[in-house]
């Protein structure tokens, strides 16, 4: 990798790229993306990753905002000769969709991450990141493993098995229900030592199955943002902490953060608007005496049904331990009356009795927070980082024409 690392500086350093400029990478390869991006960090220069599932007004308005250079497809060359380093303001563009939809671009320092790295700790290799690098939760996976002084392994694409001859994978939520439905079926020697998990929470029950599973294995499970990196970390059975450094504060439920993890601005028509101090992404969550934080999830993955406001993902989690259960959504169908109603949709190959699912319901939910539609599908539509796009079922449920069919 370092080899490479070299090669994609000196390609982009003949494209005029350098200190404090700004780099874009069109490639579907992870491993040519983590080798652009290290030529560029070698030169100071900063990289957007191109996310291939944008759309062209998408693509456009963010390469319009962050105003790169060169953009870069296809893979470096290879040089034995070193590249002297430099230094410059920023090293990553990380891009996340605001409420209109449209993707924005942030600028984070190379201290930010670094600072984040040393908050997650070592970790084991081989590590496994089986998702996309223009995600930046695969992305930070592949960095931090390097900076553990291992290589990760980029396959492309999630296959539970994969994960069995890994000593530390990065997972998101639905990955993890997916490996530990893999070795409920397929019981089998597995190396794992660390799962890491972000992007959503892990509900008790799946941490149960976790310890049963993988009983010689550490979950790490942390909570973050492309805005704010690592906020918080819970290891094993422990509570969600706040990382060190990092100050929390829930204001009418809405949680703000200030931490020098954070990204220091946007993007805009090349400009940069810089942010400091006390942000907040929109995330819903209850702060404890003793320091423990829980998160509820963003505002827009509330549903308001009959007067009382459902927290998606707090339903999501109770659903997705049901064994069958592959992966789950949960959004509103409007409703003349309840203004919406609280509607699941499960994504299995043969997914569990309605029963089943209605008794896990009950057990773990309060009586409004309980679905009262129940779907099936065999395959959610998904964001970049493996999670299910909450924003395209929900319209498509609107709309009536999501690839689903009710349970019996």
């Amino acid at each position: 990798m370092l080899a490479r690392a070299h090669g994609a500086a000196r390609d982009l350093a003949a494209r005029g790229a350098g200190p404090h400029s700004r780099v874009a990478v069109d490639s579907g390869d992870p491993a040519d993306v983590l080798a652009w991006l290290l030529g560029a960090d070698l030169l100071g220069a900063a990289t957007l990753v191109v996310e291939p599932s944008w759309s062209p007004r998408e693509r456009d308005a963010v390469l319009a905002d962050a105003a790169p250079a060169v953009v870069m497809t296809g893979g470096p060359g290879v040089t034995g000769a070193g590249v002297a380093p430099a230094t410059g303001q920023f090293f990553y563009l990380p891009t996340t969709s605001g409420s209109s939809g449209r993707p924005k671009v942030l600028a984070r320092s190379r201290a930010s991450w670094l600072d984040s790295f040393a908050a997650l700790g070592p970790l084991p290799g081989p590590v496994l990141v089986p998702g996309p690098l223009s995600s930046s939760l695969f992305l930070f996976g592949a960095l931090h493993a390097l900076w553990c002084g291992a290589d990760p392994v980029l396959p492309g694409r999630w296959r539970p098995q994969d994960a069995r001859g890994a000593a530390t994978v990065h997972l998101v939520p639905a990955m993890l229900a997916t490996l530990l439905a893999d070795l409920e079926r397929s019981p089998g020697p597995c190396a794992l030592r660390t799962v890491v998990c972000g992007g959503a929470h892990v509900g008790p029950e799946l941490r149960a199955r976790f310890a049963r599973l993988l009983p010689r294995a550490r979950l790490v499970e942390y909570y973050g943002s492309a805005e704010h990196s690592l906020i918080a970390i819970r290891r094993g059975d422990g509570d969600l902490r706040p990382v060190p450094g990092v100050e929390v504060d829930v204001r009418d439920g809405v949680l703000w953060v200030r931490s020098p993890l954070a990204f220091s601005g946007y993007l805009r028509d090349g400009e940069l608007r810089r942010v400091s101090g006390w942000s907040s992404v929109g995330d819903r969550a209850a702060l404890s005496a003793s320091g423990a934080l829980t998160v509820h999830g963003r505002d827009s993955a509330t549903i308001s049904s009959g007067g009382a406001l459902v927290p998606a993902e707090e339903v999501e989690a109770v659903v997705r331990a049901v064994p069958g259960v592959e992966d789950v959504l949960v959004a509103g169908t409007p409703h003349a009356t309840l203004g919406a109603v609280v509607t699941a949709v499960v994504q299995a190959e043969d997914p569990p009795p309605l029963a089943t699912l209605r008794s896990a319901a009950r057990a773990g939910l309060a009586p409004a927070k309980r679905p009262r539609r129940w779907l099936h599908t065999k395959r959610l539509p998904r964001t970049p980082s493996g999670k299910p796009a909450r924003a395209e079922v929900a319209e498509r449920l609107r709309e009536g024409t999501l690839d689903a069919e009710p349970l019996p």
